[in-house]
């Protein structure tokens, strides 16, 4: 047996039910792809059975106020991503579904792969941070970002991409992670270049690295919690901080000052 059939052999009998690999709706697949973006899955289910709650549909969405929509994602993090998910749904709604799915505001080439072959089986490899751990790593090679989709698309069994790229997925996760790697559990481990080279090499400890609650992303959070509460902005920021956190908020749209220096959520 080849990578393919012996990673989907193996994804068959150990892949999480994830509530995201129960549906076929491209629209609640995007939703589920732009809030596993940098957040683990297990974080995740919970936000996006609510926010489906809220908004069952991609018109439900589009239609809804940008204060609701932040209501409804506050507390995951990366909040510009709930106004750009909406303003995807506004198009979806306005013009259907485009060929292209990066035509969509927020959408880029892995997320567009990744709802193209999870909604309509479109043969696209959708290289995520876990495939191309397990692509580098199985070949002992640092590949650049054209070369790594050329790669991907090798080791795609056609008319399976879907359940190709849930598994790759799925391995990276919970198997070939970053850190303690489970190369005796792999898959594909009799093949794996890196692992007949002696193993991953350790991944570097972070030394000196930033705690979140110093970050802006941090301050930014709670300020858009705060709002979301009709609470005070938070007193623990400096005047600095604030204003910094504030002024970005702006830009991405997700906080409208008036003159008056007030500070609130947007309506439209």
């Amino acid at each position: 047996m080849t990578f393919a059939p012996k990673l989907l052999t193996w994804y068959a009998t150990h892949r999480r039910p994830l509530p995201w690999r129960a549906t076929r709706d491209p629209y609640a697949l995007l939703v589920s792809e732009i809030m596993l973006q940098q957040t683990q899955a297990s974080r995740v289910i919970p936000y996006y059975q609510q926010f489906l709650a809220c908004f069952p549909t991609a018109t439900a969405l589009a239609t809804a106020k940008p204060r609701e929509v932040l209501e409804a994602w506050s507390g995951l993090g990366y909040n510009r991503r709930a106004l750009r998910l909406q303003a995807a749904a506004r198009v979806v709604t306005s013009d259907g579904w485009p060929a292209d799915l990066t035509e969509l505001p927020g959408v880029g080439p892995y997320t567009a792969a990744a709802v193209g072959s999870f909604a309509w089986d479109r043969d696209q490899a959708a290289v995520d941070t876990n495939a191309r751990r397990v692509i580098e790593r199985f070949d002992a090679t640092s590949y650049a970002p054209a070369a790594l989709s050329r790669r991907a698309a090798e080791l795609l069994p056609p008319g399976r991409a879907a359940d190709f790229n849930q598994a790759m997925m799925e391995l990276g996760a919970t198997v070939c992670r970053p850190r303690a790697p489970r190369c005796d559990d792999c898959p594909v481990r009799d093949g794996c270049a890196t692992r007949a080279a002696g193993g991953p090499a350790p991944a570097p400890r972070r030394r000196g690295a930033e705690r979140f609650e110093d970050s802006d992303r941090w301050a930014r959070g709670r300020i858009v919690a705060a709002l979301i509460d009709g609470a005070p902005l938070p007193a623990s920021l400096t005047a600095e901080r604030r204003e910094r956190a504030l002024a970005g908020l702006e830009r991405d749209g997700l906080v409208v000052r008036s003159r008056d220096g007030s500070v609130a959520l947007p309506e439209h």
